[in-house]
């Protein structure tokens, strides 16, 4: 949807805004099914960090926003949920031993929880493709309020744990292998000066 596109009645901003969240939504969906399709390990978990992180600047512009409302009162149908059973096993082979993980769920009421990555992924690659279907009809409000509302009540959540336990392989994969590799050097220089 474009601004010549936009439905009257509307805030040409709103429309704006709409768009650039749609078209962030949308990059965050291919680039999910790319990694999942190249099924690299070794690139996989910086590249769904990245990814995860700019959804989580998506969210907070969604929460930074006064609540939208839709018009109607119930959902339109916008048609039947993707089918993404198939990139969750897909993320789910390529994590391997890293996809559960644990997080506080609500760190008010501390509760540890176990979860896997490519099911945290995937309801939230369901969430924003609910809205950009929305979106695509031309409810703009509709997919505006959805999005929000599944940011606060979901996959908000969701995304900063996900972000959390990544980052947590990225800095485990990186800062744990630099003290092998001095604890090797040690011995090395221990046997040395024997």
């Amino acid at each position: 949807m474009t601004d010549q596109d936009t439905p009257q009645g509307q805030a040409p901003e709103l429309a704006v805004f709409a768009n650039q969240i749609a078209a962030e939504v949308q990059l965050f969906l291919v680039a999910l099914q790319t990694v999942a399709r190249e099924a690299d390990p070794g690139r996989a978990v910086s590249l769904l960090l990245l990814e995860a992180s700019q959804m989580v600047l998506t969210g907070a512009k969604l929460g930074a926003q006064q609540d939208f409302l839709p018009k109607q009162e119930y959902q339109p149908d916008v048609g039947p949920e993707a089918d993404l059973d198939d990139l969750r096993m897909r993320l789910a082979d390529i994590l391997g031993e890293v996809d559960t993980y644990s997080f506080v769920f609500d760190p008010y009421v501390p509760e540890v929880v176990d979860s896997q990555l490519s099911d945290d992924l995937t309801t939230i690659a369901t969430d924003l493709e609910n809205g950009l279907r929305h979106h695509r009809e031309g409810n703009v409000e509709e997919a505006l309020w959805w999005w929000q509302f599944s940011y606060v009540s979901s996959w908000g959540n969701l995304a900063g744990a996900v972000v959390n336990a990544l980052w947590s392989i990225v800095n485990h994969d990186r800062l744990d292998a630099d003290v092998t590799a001095d604890q090797d050097q040690v011995e090395a220089a221990i046997e040395i000066l024997g």
